[in-house]
């Protein structure tokens, strides 16, 4: 008679508090709300994000905008406790399983040696951890020698193209302070060429990260850098916003070059690269508030060079579009938009752009923000000087209708 096989383990229970209120599914990253209740980072964050839901999905009392979610530090070393006492067969997920159970610093320092060797495996799975919860990643963070092995990769000559990708997944995804950022920019005089590499790539996804670190590197890299990107690397950071990635890639990008533009060279550089038609398409696709505050913001700053006032009003959109942002999206808008028109009023207002922006219907709405409670007051002083400047041309406009006479300033 054969032998009979031993009986599987019966599946294991799980405790009902390790549970997501949300989901129902075991928590990898448990997070408390400021109401007292923990649930799984990725489930809360879909419902926050949820344009309906401002309140705590268990108690329904309400939550703040600008919600800041406490990592639950003791649940999630309690997970873990509970998953390394589990046996082979326990029924639940073995992807979930091995996620939740604790990571040793030798398992990790063995994955970091590996993907010094630029293995593309090594890497994913530095990746992976990252992703799976803060705890995880600031064990990353912590790891000797990580942002080195990881910038290397990206900068060497053996690693594969994939291997480079990896690499700039995986930095975009760590919080580096901003001493490794400088050494990383300090030790490698090619990174700016691996970067417009990798931002060359027909992955969309390395284009986002590689955007996310250039957007870190320009915050805090020395100027010798800043002022030395080639113009290559600037075109592809604005590819990205021309492309539309994500949104999320979208606002490194403008990020990134708002960073980039203190520097006068620079500016001309973001110019010539082809910003200003970017910028404008990207307002006239009518993005999300913060999207339009951003690239309203790298305006003004280009704006501020002669080049990039003749790109923008060169361009069919660009001054009325510009004019239509104001009192339609935020103050913050409305205030870095009349900035822009500020700068081509006073340095390029030809009789052929003075006349667009009063048939674009741009002065009209210079007269509303003029009267808003929607603009600061500073924002106002500055109509008043546009205003004030031209008004021998539009008040004599027959574009400009009685309503809006009346409300132009004496």
């Amino acid at each position: 008679m054969a032998a009979m096989a031993p009986p599987s383990a019966p599946p294991a229970e799980v405790p009902s508090y390790f549970l997501c209120p949300i989901s129902l599914q075991l928590m990898r990253d448990p997070v408390t709300l400021p109401t007292g209740i923990s649930y799984d980072r990725a489930a809360i964050s879909r419902w926050l994000a949820s344009p309906a839901s401002s309140t705590c999905p268990v108690t329904r009392q309400p939550l703040e905008p600008e919600l800041h979610l406490t990592p639950n530090d003791t649940l999630r070393r309690l997970i873990g406790s509970w998953i390394a006492t589990l046996a082979p067969g326990s029924g639940l997920d073995e992807e979930e399983v091995a996620a939740l159970r604790p990571l040793h610093r030798d398992e990790l320092a063995s994955l970091l040696s590996d993907a010094a060797a630029a293995q593309v495996g090594a890497l994913r799975k530095l990746g992976e951890l990252a992703a799976e919860s803060d705890h995880r990643r600031a064990m990353l963070e912590s790891q000797d020698g990580v942002f080195d092995v990881l910038s290397r990769v990206l900068t060497g000559a053996s690693a594969c193209s994939t291997a480079r990708e990896e690499a700039v997944g995986v930095l975009a995804s760590l919080r580096i302070p901003e001493q490794d950022l400088a050494r990383i920019v300090s030790r490698h005089g090619n990174l700016a060429a691996s970067l417009t590499a990798v931002l060359r790539s027909s992955n969309l996804q390395s284009r986002a990260q590689a955007v996310r670190l250039v957007r870190a590197l320009a915050d805090v890299a020395v100027p010798a850098w800043v002022i030395g990107l080639e113009q290559e690397l600037l075109a592809e950071v604005i590819r990205v916003v021309r492309d539309r990635v994500s949104t999320r890639a979208t606002k490194a990008a403008l990020h990134a070059l708002s960073a980039l533009c203190p520097y006068g060279r620079n500016r001309v550089k973001i110019v010539g690269a082809g910003a200003m038609p970017a910028l404008v398409e990207l307002l006239l696709d009518e993005p999300e508030r913060r999207v339009c505050e951003l690239a309203l913001a790298v305006l003004d700053r280009l704006c501020t060079c002669a080049e990039g006032r003749a790109e923008l009003v060169a361009h069919a959109a660009g001054v009325a579009v510009v004019g239509k942002k104001v009192l339609r999206v935020s103050e913050a808008a409305s205030e870095r938009a009349v900035r822009v028109l500020r700068s081509v009023v006073r340095h390029a207002a030809t009789p052929a752009v003075l006349q667009e922006m009063a048939q674009a219907g741009v002065v009209g709405k210079l007269c509303l923000a003029l009267r808003s409670d929607l603009c600061g007051v500073k924002t106002k002083e500055k109509v008043h000087e546009m205003l004030k400047l031209h008004s021998r041309v539009w008040r004599s406009s027959p574009c400009l209708s009685p309503k809006f006479l009346a409300l132009y300033p004496s």
